[in-house]
């Protein structure tokens, strides 16, 4: 057996396993159109292989993750037209093996070491972070020998899959570039109610600045009647790492990683959380700066009734069923759910920003059929560039979402935003230890018991950030420079094409 399993076994902590709990979910088969199915093959036939020559045709692959964004489970959920032409061009299919995110890598491991690991998962670089330190454990394998970026199909994503890169090894099929985290809000509330500007039109009059946020919040937000301007998990480091445009956590040219934490811009955004929350506009419970109201994971409704003004959160908990919407964010076809980017800096460069974040998938180390991973994500990838199935895509969100097209052109806002003012968020997977000095860094100012400055968590975490940072620099060094070499944890079959 490889050495990637004994350092599997040795580098991961293996917990026992609780099941997710509920009733297992059963997935159902949505159709498209005869119109549409005709024009997505149409298309598929001239950027996509024949099925004759294509590896993985005709197989079934194993999704491991912990939300399902590929399979669907009601007739009012919109179809993944990506996983629609892997069934339909090449008779594939995707099982999706539910874990919970906080048990996701302990039971990954568990299925790796038990001979039955899953083909793919998530791909990451923050908070859903795979990369790097996953891939020099040898949780995953590179997919070099399985994805050409250098081809028409892929070349569009070749610069953002460096952020894969360890060496001359890449581990993520990244099948496109979006954006995460906006400012949704009930128009009616922030606008109807409380007679607030509307943000989206502060956007469009280049207006929706951190102080118009800042003193919307402050109007609003009443700690006796329960009222409270901004909440949810992703608020602060959304204010701080992506409206700035700025990253604690940086990557040089030569893969090395380094925290800048003396930016002014990031200690200015660090100062309105602390405002913001020495004032009482952000939600708790207790001493839980972490609980959320609006969570549409466990579904609330703040944001609906008046009692959040603003929920920053990822952009995809504003798409799904109607009636689902309506019971958090509010009736959006009577146009009261709307979202803008998130405010930008008054002193700052003038420039609206949004955290660029790739997305695709991860081969997990000892995939059974790598070449169907490899063709379902060539079939992502497909859907993204080819604008007869953006059409289908949109009119599926207009159509069973009741999005507007305000909301979508906003959307389209958004995706021009990163394209402008590319920049990643690097901070998700670090070693054990950086990543506990860095999450002082992202959570002291907002989420901490006490009132704490940005220059009291420099003070205390500084130089230990520093030092673990480069001692993960060392690790990842030594990954790199035994690639190829009789210490190398993969051989060398991953690094033939």
């Amino acid at each position: 057996m490889k050495k990637t399993l004994s350092l599997i076994l040795a580098a991961l902590m293996i917990i026992a396993l609780v099941g997710c709990g509920g009733k297992k979910r059963q997935p159902i088969q949505l159709t498209l159109n005869t119109e549409d199915s005709q024009a997505i093959l149409a298309a598929a036939g001239i950027k996509l292989p024949d099925i004759s020559e294509a590896k993985g045709a005709n197989s079934s692959i194993t999704y491991f993750g912990w939300v399902d964004f590929i399979n669907n489970y009601t007739e009012d959920q919109i179809i993944n037209t990506g996983y629609w032409t892997f069934r339909e061009k090449y008779g594939g299919k995707v099982v999706f093996s539910e874990t919970t995110y906080q048990e996701r890598y302990d039971k990954l491991a568990t299925l790796i070491m038990g001979g039955d690991a899953p083909d793919f998962f998530p791909a990451g670089v923050s908070s859903e972070a795979t990369f790097p330190m996953y891939c020099v454990k040898g949780t995953f394998q590179p997919v070099d020998q399985y994805v050409d970026y250098t081809d028409p199909l892929w070349e569009g994503m070749a610069e953002a899959a460096e952020a894969f890169a360890l060496g001359s090894r890449h581990f993520a099929f990244v099948t496109d570039i979006t954006f995460r985290n906006v400012c949704p809000y009930n128009r009616r509330v922030v606008v109807d109610d409380w007679g607030f500007e509307d943000p989206a039109e502060l956007y469009a009059n280049d207006e929706w600045t951190w102080s118009k946020f800042y003193d919307m919040c402050m109007e609003f937000s009443d700690e006796e009647s329960d009222r409270f301007g901004v909440e949810g998990d992703a608020y602060n480091g959304a204010l701080v790492q992506e409206a700035t445009g700025r990253k604690i956590i940086h990557k040089d040219e030569d893969g090395n990683y380094y925290a800048d934490v003396d930016d002014p811009v990031i200690e200015a955004a660090n100062n309105l959380l602390y405002d913001l929350r020495k004032n009482g506009c952000c939600y708790h419970k207790g001493n839980s700066y972490w609980a959320g109201r609006n969570d549409p994971k466990v579904p609330g409704n703040a944001v609906k009734d008046g009692l959040t003004l603003f929920y920053i959160t990822y952009f995809t908990d504003i798409q799904g069923p109607v009636d689902e919407i309506a019971t958090t964010w509010g009736d959006i076809t009577q146009g009261e759910v709307m979202f803008v980017p998130l405010p930008r800096y008054d002193d700052g460069d003038g420039e609206y920003y949004l955290a660029s974040i790739p997305t695709g998938y991860m081969l997990v180390s000892h995939a059974t059929n790598p070449d169907g991973v490899a063709l379902f994500a060539s079939c992502e990838r497909f859907k993204y560039i080819d604008p007869t199935v953006d059409r289908i895509d949109r009119r599926q969100l207009q159509e069973k979402y009741q999005w507007s097209q305000e909301m979508l052109d906003m959307y389209d806002e958004c995706r021009r935003l990163i394209l402008k003012n590319a920049g990643m968020y690097l901070n998700g997977n670090l070693t054990d230890s950086a990543n506990n000095a860095y999450n002082a860094f992202r959570d002291l100012v907002s989420r901490s018991n006490t009132e704490t400055s940005w220059a009291q968590v420099k003070e205390q975490y500084k130089d230990q950030l520093d030092y673990y940072l480069e001692d993960m620099n060392v690790q990842i060094k030594d990954y790199i420079d035994s690639i190829g070499t009789e210490n190398d944890p993969l051989g060398t079959e991953n690094d033939q094409a």
